[in-house]
């Protein structure tokens, strides 16, 4: 059984609705085990509450946190992170700087690693993101996929789209109440699967 983990940041849901579609897509493939993860937040609750988040990361509450330790217990692991002047956010900074005992080990070398975003424009720096989060990856060894020209969502046109071969993504807009359209959120599922079907090729 291939094991994938979905690990995020979300601070409005946006990334928390791509993260449950890359993790519908990942249960698609017969005998995946796939589990869903948040990383710890750094915002103090008042500030949260002030900005409106706090109400909005309600929805998903019950996403249990993860350490970095369990990292290693899966084959795949799928990265969801907002782009914050187009790079990661600082949640998920702070916890992938928690990993340098994993990479002491090589506890991820040979694991796939994929990465999806979110930012407030359509040109918010989410390629720069993506590509930026790669760069740990790749210091830990691991294989990174992407999103074929194959998947006709990352190439569509008629509308505002998130999605490139780099990864899934969506655009929240200036006031981050545009939700993730249906092309975004399947290009998402996509990705997934993708990533689920080469780890059951390698670990299956």
């Amino acid at each position: 059984m291939a094991r994938v983990s979905v690990v995020f940041y979300s601070m409005y849901g946006h990334i928390h609705q791509l993260a449950e579609a890359e993790a519908a897509g990942a249960a698609q493939v017969a005998g995946t085990d796939v589990k869903l993860f948040q990383v710890p937040e750094l915002v103090p609750e008042a500030a949260l509450k002030a900005s409106g988040a706090w109400e909005a990361r309600q929805k998903f509450a019950d996403v249990p946190v993860i350490e970095p330790e369990q990292l290693a217990e899966a084959d795949a692991i799928i990265f969801g992170t907002p782009t914050r002047f187009g790079m990661m956010c600082a949640q998920m900074r702070q916890f992938l700087d928690r990993t340098g005992g994993l990479w002491f080990s090589g506890a991820l070398i040979g694991k796939i690693g994929s990465v999806f975003t979110s930012s407030n424009t359509q040109h918010g720096g989410q390629e720069s993101t993506i590509l930026s989060f790669h760069v740990t990856l790749l210091h830990h060894g691991m294989i990174i996929v992407g999103v074929p020209y194959s998947v006709p969502g990352i190439s569509f046109a008629d509308d505002i789209s998130g999605g490139s071969p780099y990864g899934a993504s969506t655009v929240a807009g200036p006031n981050g109440v545009r939700v993730p359209s249906q092309n975004e959120l399947e290009v998402a599922r996509t990705q997934g699967q993708r990533v689920a079907e080469i780890a059951a090729k390698l670990f299956g």
